[in-house]
């Protein structure tokens, strides 16, 4: 299989196919999202499309691998800390950036099932997934604890997505993810306030 990493090399045409497909993946769905359409959007032929991508998948990759990138960032630098709690701390917070610094491409990566079937066609989406969990978790972590952790994850999406949340300044969404992930995975008396 083809991975992101043997796909053409970036540039500003590939820039702008990424951005041309995050805008129509917002609208449509990465199902409902041609690589006709793509170049349309564009206004290319569908053989430019081909020129960066081989397949649809390998241009969804494509399009989520700068998240997955930070996120794996983020995920390094909490499993470096000294501590469960320091730990739990960096990736909330480090997650929570990179959730709000993507927000629209984060509600299509979190919902969409082109995405999901992905998880099993390239393990390093699946790997994320699943370091992330074991280290929100714990190496004792009992079942209320998991369902914790998955809770959390998935209800990122919520207020990411939702109409009603929309208007909240990214600092503001930031500082309210944050604190709910602390008052939800961490001990309460130790949560920051929100400010």
């Amino acid at each position: 299989m083809t991975t992101v990493e043997e796909a053409r090399p970036a540039g500003p045409g590939r820039q702008r196919l990424h951005e041309a497909a995050v805008r129509l993946f917002v609208e449509h769905g990465v199902s409902g999202t041609s690589l006709q359409m793509i170049a349309d959007e564009m206004g290319v032929t569908k053989a430019a499309v081909y020129y960066h991508y081989r397949t649809k998948d390998e241009l969804v990759v494509g399009v989520v691998a700068p998240f997955i990138d930070r996120a794996f960032e983020v995920l390094d630098a909490a499993s470096a800390r000294r501590g469960r709690r320091a730990q739990v701390e960096t990736l909330i917070d480090g997650l929570v950036d990179v959730i709000v610094d993507v927000r629209r491409l984060y509600v299509v990566a979190a919902v969409d099932p082109v995405i999901a079937h992905l998880h099993e066609n390239y393990p390093r989406l699946r790997e994320l997934g699943d370091r992330m969990k074991d280290l929100l978790a714990g190496p004792d972590a009992d079942d209320e604890r998991r369902v914790a952790v998955v809770f959390f994850l998935s209800g990122l999406v919520g207020p990411i997505g939702d109409e009603s949340c929309r208007g909240i300044a990214d600092d503001r969404l930031r500082a309210l993810l944050s604190t709910m992930g602390r008052r939800f995975l961490l001990p309460r008396s130790r949560s920051r306030p929100v400010t």
